[in-house]
């Protein structure tokens, strides 16, 4: 694999953002010090692939929406007219969401594996750690794909100015004892806080909701109400385990008391469901891979999901006979399943096999890369950053399985 070896951001950095976890004990070896070289090709080929599918999405969510498809995605029922009052109204702004992508390295393909919509992760490594790494090791930040930071306060100042009649003030929600989603968040706190917002956070328990008053964050001397709510909590954890909370967000939303980013709409893109919808409408397209509801009969292989599985779990892999050979549990073994066929992923002589992440905030804005021992890029992944070459690869570096 054709890498840049670079020495370690030093450890109080990372206390001083107060994500020292990232490097703790018991997360292990995560942010790699090494940087992935790509081509300038690379680069704009992973840009484009995250736009031309944004696009793709938004006509897959509407057949969804037109065709009443919503059980065939696992949506929760309480959840489907929330989702049609958020995508018919534009005011409801979908701020981010990261692309998984298997190959884009060395001639290999880009394929799309599936779109984090809803909740994604891993922002503050493709944002600020790689962005801090090439400053460490004075290398040219500009000669990296990364403009996440930026994107974001664009989209959060498109987000302020569609929605003129309701107040800046945006409250952050994590459900708590979960140090990554609120690494997570400190970046979106700061990009809003640089697009005009007034910025409170509460853990999602802490915050109050009212079908006739908003949504309130609880402060020292107080309560302060907020028209606008983000929230890392993925949509169908609402739908499903908190009914009342999905409930009165939908009034909320109705009554135009508050707007709830990112969007329900979201969870229809986050749904693997869609995937068997974008490959229907746009069949043999490049950048897809063949999926299914069905278990299909005859192909080089397959991967098993969840619908709404997260984190690499409830996956399985399945060879050109069906037989699986790699695995893993999970807590969502009660979904509907979609079967896609199994893309080739980049690899070196270990081999660690990794997966490129592309978000999307507006238009495709930054590249990071996970890698695992495994075939399935799971919590147990590394992160690894990029760096934009001068010189174009040589073909056959990389080694695909």
């Amino acid at each position: 694999m054709r890498k840049q070896a670079i020495n370690a951001i030093p450890a109080h950095l990372y206390n001083q953002l107060g994500w020292d976890f990232l490097i703790s004990e018991e997360i292990g070896e995560y942010i790699i010090d090494e940087l992935i070289l790509v081509t300038e090709a690379e680069r704009d080929a992973y840009y484009h692939a995250a736009n031309e599918l944004y696009d793709m999405f938004c006509e897959a969510a509407e057949h969804v929406i037109q065709n009443n498809l919503f059980d065939k995605l696992d949506i929760p029922k309480n959840l489907i007219e929330l989702i049609k009052m958020t995508w018919e109204d534009d005011r409801n702004f979908h701020l981010f969401g990261r692309f998984d992508f298997a190959g884009g390295l060395d001639g290999l393909p880009i394929k799309l594996m599936e779109f984090n919509a809803d909740t994604p992760s891993s922002l503050p490594e493709t944002a600020i750690i790689q962005w801090a790494q090439a400053k460490a090791n004075n290398l040219d930040e500009s000669r990296q794909f990364n403009f996440v930071y930026d994107s974001l306060i664009d989209n959060f100042t498109r987000l302020r100015d569609e929605n003129a009649d309701l107040m800046p003030r945006l409250l952050v929600s994590t459900m708590s004892d979960a140090p990554e989603d609120d690494a997570n968040v400190s970046v979106i706190c700061e990009a809003a806080r640089e697009a005009g917002f007034e910025v409170f956070f509460n853990y999602v328990e802490d915050a109050t909701f009212s079908a006739t008053d908003g949504i309130f964050a609880k402060v020292e001397d107080g309560y302060e109400r907020c028209d606008f709510w983000f929230k890392l909590v993925p949509w169908e954890y609402i739908g499903e385990e908190e009914p009342e909370l999905a409930d009165l967000l939908t009034q909320i939303v109705k009554k135009r008391l508050a707007v709830v980013i990112n969007p329900a709409y979201t969870l229809l893109f986050q749904s693997k469901g869609i995937l068997k919808y974008l490959w229907d409408l746009y069949p043999a397209h490049p950048l897809l891979l063949p999926t299914f509801f069905d278990k299909p009969q005859h192909t080089l292989g397959f991967v098993k999901k969840a619908m709404l599985g997260r984190e690499g779990a409830n996956v399985s892999i399945h060879n050109g006979k069906g037989e699986p050979e790699e695995a893993t549990t999970g807590e969502y073994e009660h979904q509907k399943v979609v079967y896609q066929n199994l893309a080739k992923l980049n690899h070196d002589d270990f081999p660690y096999y990794y997966q490129a992440g592309v978000f999307f905030a507006w238009e495709g804005c930054g590249l990071g890369f996970r890698r695992n021992a495994s075939k399935i890029i799971d919590n147990a992944a590394h992160f690894l950053g990029h760096y934009v070459s001068n010189e174009e690869v040589k073909k056959s570096r990389l080694k695909f399985w």
